[in-house]
């Protein structure tokens, strides 16, 4: 089921790159596979996924540990300072970057490991209390902030849209989220890259893909729903 699922998901990718007359390979398709246990992962491996998203540091370390070296590891959920250290040398991007104090930490345990980490700066567009993210009036100067860390480099912008039934209520998060980063790419910033808007959803992929996203964040849609029933311990 999941290879199916991850079939008809990167099916309908493709047809909102069609409609909106983008490429097909411009959108990618991150798997979210937070709470989920490490065989469903292996199958969507085996299905050709190589992207995963995971929200808790240790769950991602855990998994990592087991499953194929050659995935590209996503840090999606909120990041506490006092986990950076754990993580900075670990993951292909982070897209949950809202602050400069966990940039500057970033920095920090980027310079003890000497890596360079590769960010995305979240940005709350929908306002949304319950939500992480810069104020989208607040992201420049945020940018423009990073952008003197030189072991972060910024690669573009995230959002999380607001849940909603009609996937077409939040077209206009997903191009403001683009329209902003248009405005920021014209700034011409050192140390800053915007070629990346990590933005959609299970339920809102398909608008975000004909809105710009150059990566959906899937779960879902691939996975099915949680099982509440089954008491996952991971």
């Amino acid at each position: 089921m999941i290879r199916e699922n991850i079939e008809q998901v990167r099916k309908n990718m493709e047809e909102a790159c069609r409609r909106a007359h983008r490429n097909t390979g411009e959108a990618e398709l991150i798997a979210v596979s937070k709470t989920k246990p490490v065989p469903m992962l292996q199958e969507a491996y085996d299905a050709g996924i190589r992207d995963f998203g995971e929200n808790k540091v240790q769950e991602l370390l855990e998994k990592q540990e087991v499953l194929p070296k050659d995935i590209r590891w996503h840090m999606i959920g909120h990041l506490q300072r006092n986990k950076v250290k754990y993580l900075v040398d670990k993951v292909y991007l982070i897209h949950s970057v809202d602050s400069l104090r966990l940039a500057r930490e970033i920095q920090k345990e980027a310079e003890k490991k000497q890596v360079e980490v590769n960010i995305l700066v979240e940005v709350n567009v929908a306002r949304e209390e319950s939500k992480f993210g810069s104020a989208a009036e607040e992201t420049l100067q945020l940018v423009q902030e990073i952008a003197l860390l030189p072991a972060v480099h910024i690669q573009g912008l995230m959002t999380v849209a607001p849940y909603v039934e009609d996937p077409e209520k939040n077209r206009r998060i997903f191009a403001d989220l683009k329209q902003l980063a248009v405005d920021i790419m014209r700034k011409n910033i050192d140390n800053v890259n915007m070629n990346v808007l990590s933005m959609g959803m299970s339920g809102d992929y398909q608008v975000a893909v004909e809105e710009g996203a150059t990566y959906v964040r899937v779960g879902t849609g691939i996975f099915g729903e949680r099982d509440y029933h089954k008491g996952e311990t991971i």
